[in-house]
């Protein structure tokens, strides 16, 4: 497992490597993630935690600093969660000496396959203290067959409006 990230290509999706930019797909089928993901900046790295609770999955996004207007929250393809957005860099006066800057900008992107079983048309995001969260509501086990069936055809992009 490499630390430092690969900029010569050949670079494989690793859930443990902390520059993988690839779709985590922790439900495979075979899709590749797309080429705007390889051209984000070190800020992708935005913190994601998700868990799953009996009634959804929560993911909870470290971004401080960050206006809900500059997230974006989509559905792609029926079950891809999308979260992206920007930090702009700090504008330089031409009479400021700067002698530390650390805090990262750019833009950021992270994508993960929702199991099938959720409610993708019922997704709720808020935005609090710089934490973005997104929940996603699972439905019962019945209904869950025929909602796999209707997802097959659907290959709009779905954007979440973010509330706070």
């Amino acid at each position: 497992m490499s630390l430092i990230p690969s900029f010569f290509g050949g670079h494989k999706s690793n859930i443990f490597d902390p520059f993988s930019l690839d779709l985590w797909d922790p439900f495979p089928i075979s899709t590749n993630a797309p080429s705007s993901a390889r051209e984000v900046s070190a800020f992708a790295n935005a913190k994601i935690d998700w868990k799953e609770t009996p009634e959804a999955h929560v993911f909870k996004v470290d971004v401080p600093g960050i206006k809900k207007e500059e997230v974006k929250v989509e559905v792609e393809e029926g079950r891809i969660l999308q979260i992206s957005g920007e930090r702009s860099r700090e504008q330089e006066e031409k009479n400021d000496q700067w002698h530390r800057m650390e805090r990262s900008s750019g833009k950021f992107i992270r994508r993960f396959r929702l199991p099938e079983n959720t409610k993708t048309g019922e997704i709720k995001a808020a935005m609090e203290n710089g934490v973005l969260t997104v929940t996603v509501p699972k439905e019962e086990e019945k209904k869950h067959e025929v909602k796999a069936k209707e997802e097959e055809k659907k290959h709009e992009v779905k954007a979440i409006d973010i509330s706070g």
